[in-house]
């Protein structure tokens, strides 16, 4: 079982620059060229939140058409820039959110169990996960104890070791670490929202973040140090589960010639 992850796509309506000079449309086309070019194609597709840039009906629109050439099943969750009811109705093909008030998911894929988060906070950049949505897990965790899990959420739970995104993170996680602590199954934690391919542990669990398609957090570990970005190549992630675990990759997605 190999599922691809790609986050933090921040499609915005064609013509429209990401922070004034990046076309974040083409480096996600660049993306799924190099996904499309992998010798082991992927079983399922996690998109990690950040899929558009305004919440708007007309980026989903385009972000469905950058979207098309992907023939695996996609699962996607919101993240902070995201806009439940607009994404809710642009994926209502997938089927896949059953809840009135929340875009999470569970689905079954061969061995393993996937379950989608929402983090999102109308309004926050900082994410949290509310007592409906931890009962929800804890209820989707518990109808299948032996089956190894894969949770996906927007914001990381884990510390990133990068002060500014830390305080714009999953805020107040300990619930989540209760809820997972009591699940033994859950065997990898994949999140996106900093830009960059982060490896860490939270609750015991391995926990990484995914690089973007947008571009990428410039690495400042500095107390003090402050937002910025760098147009350093797209990337996505691999999440491959074998022997009963998963083992992750990092892509980074470009053309870099032929292998030597």
């Amino acid at each position: 079982m190999l599922i691809a992850q790609f986050s933090d796509l921040h499609v915005m309506p064609a013509g429209k620059l990401f922070r004034g000079g990046i076309d974040t449309a083409a480096r996600l086309r660049t993306a799924i060229a190099d996904l499309g070019q992998q010798r082991r194609q992927p079983d399922a597709i996690l998109l990690t939140g950040d899929l558009v840039d305004r919440g708007s009906a007309e980026e989903y629109a385009a972000l469905k058409e950058l979207l098309a050439p992907l023939t695996a099943p996609l699962l996607p969750i919101p993240g902070n820039h995201d806009a439940r009811d607009t994404m809710r109705a642009a994926f209502a093909e997938l089927d896949l959110f059953r809840d009135p008030d929340f875009l999470h998911f569970a689905v079954d894929l061969g061995p393993v169990r996937v379950i989608g988060l929402d983090s999102l906070e109308p309004g926050k950049v900082e994410g949290r996960l509310c007592t409906d949505r931890l009962a929800w897990l804890d209820a989707r965790l518990a109808e299948a104890p032996e089956r190894p899990t894969l949770l996906a959420l927007h914001h990381p739970p884990c510390p990133t070791g990068i002060p500014h995104m830390d305080a714009i993170n999953l805020m107040d996680p300990g619930g989540l670490a209760a809820v997972i602590g009591r699940h033994p199954q859950v065997r990898r934690i994949v999140s996106g929202h900093v830009h960059r391919p982060i490896e860490s542990r939270f609750a015991g669990v391995p926990c990484s973040v995914a690089p973007a398609t947008a571009p990428q957090l410039m690495l400042d570990l500095r107390v003090d140090s402050k937002s910025n970005n760098r147009a350093e190549p797209p990337g996505y992630g691999f999440h491959l589960f074998q022997d009963g675990d998963f083992i992750g990759h990092t892509v980074t997605a470009g053309d870099f010639g032929p292998p030597v």
